[in-house]
């Protein structure tokens, strides 16, 4: 865990959330431990866009208070904990993490579930996980799920009667983090990855931005211009209210943003 000045720091408060302060690294072996331990669990990686709708729906919010990883995913984010003089070690987006989560997977032998996406995104993904990282497969599926949520009863039995390790649920915020914090116990031990869009990359139907225009902070210009129909709005007249969001947490005391990890 990185230092700050008063120990390691194990979480940090931006806006309603508490990001956890890992290296990407550490993230891995995290996922890794709940999934081969038979603890289970959820793991959210909070944009900008998600602080804004954190913000308004208590749902949301209560799904996040009972995350077992939440991880911070954007270049903006990470510069938001810096200004608050809170820093998180790196960046850890989602659509970093899967190929790496995908890796680890085929590497330790551990279950994955392709969950969501538009029809055929969760298969095509699955064929190239098991290609290029010889993951086994436990199951695929892209169900109409509402938006608190709830999914057919089901698909709840295919995914409990596959054990899978890991589930990949690429639904779409808030309603993939709904649906993890609804079905977790229901699920059994299995750790569900709130993914969002990044089945498409993996499957190879949406490009990703050269790795500089990330670092640069513009992954998100990137994006709204490959699909600006379904994201100008979000980008351009929802995210900026996190402006807002930005500001008042800078006026909580800066203890009060931390948590430290207490010793063994």
């Amino acid at each position: 865990m990185p230092s700050r000045g008063q120990g390691p720091v194990e979480r940090v408060r931006i806006g309603p959330v508490w990001l956890d302060a890992v290296t990407f690294d550490e993230a891995l072996d995290e996922i890794e431990r709940l999934a081969v331990s038979g603890i289970g669990g959820a793991v959210f990686t909070p944009n900008v866009d998600h602080m804004v709708n954190l913000a308004r729906l208590p749902a949301f919010r209560a799904a996040y208070s009972r995350a077992s990883l939440a991880l911070v995913d954007g270049q903006a984010l990470l510069w938001a904990s810096r200004l608050l003089g809170t820093g998180l070690p790196e960046k850890i987006s989602g659509s970093d993490l899967v190929p790496k989560v995908l890796e680890r997977a085929g590497q330790r032998g551990l279950r994955v579930y392709f969950l969501g996406g538009a029809p055929g995104v969760a298969a095509e993904a699955a064929e190239m996980a098991r290609r290029r990282y010889g993951v086994a497969v436990a199951g695929v599926d892209c169900p109409m799920v509402s938006g608190d949520g709830e999914a057919p009863p089901e698909v709840i039995d295919r995914i409990r009667e596959a054990r899978p390790h890991l589930l990949l649920v690429a639904l779409g915020a808030p309603k993939q983090e709904l649906f993890a914090d609804r079905y977790r116990e229901q699920l059994g031990p299995v750790v569900s990855l709130g993914i969002g869009a990044s089945l498409d990359f993996v499957a190879g139907r949406v490009r990703r931005a050269p790795a500089w225009v990330s670092r640069a902070g513009f992954e998100w210009l990137f994006r709204m211009a490959q699909d600006p129909r379904r994201l100008a709005r979000r980008y351009l007249v929802d995210d900026p209210r996190f402006a807002g969001i930005f500001l008042r947490t800078l006026l909580v005391p800066r203890a009060e943003r931390l948590q430290m990890r207490k010793s063994p």
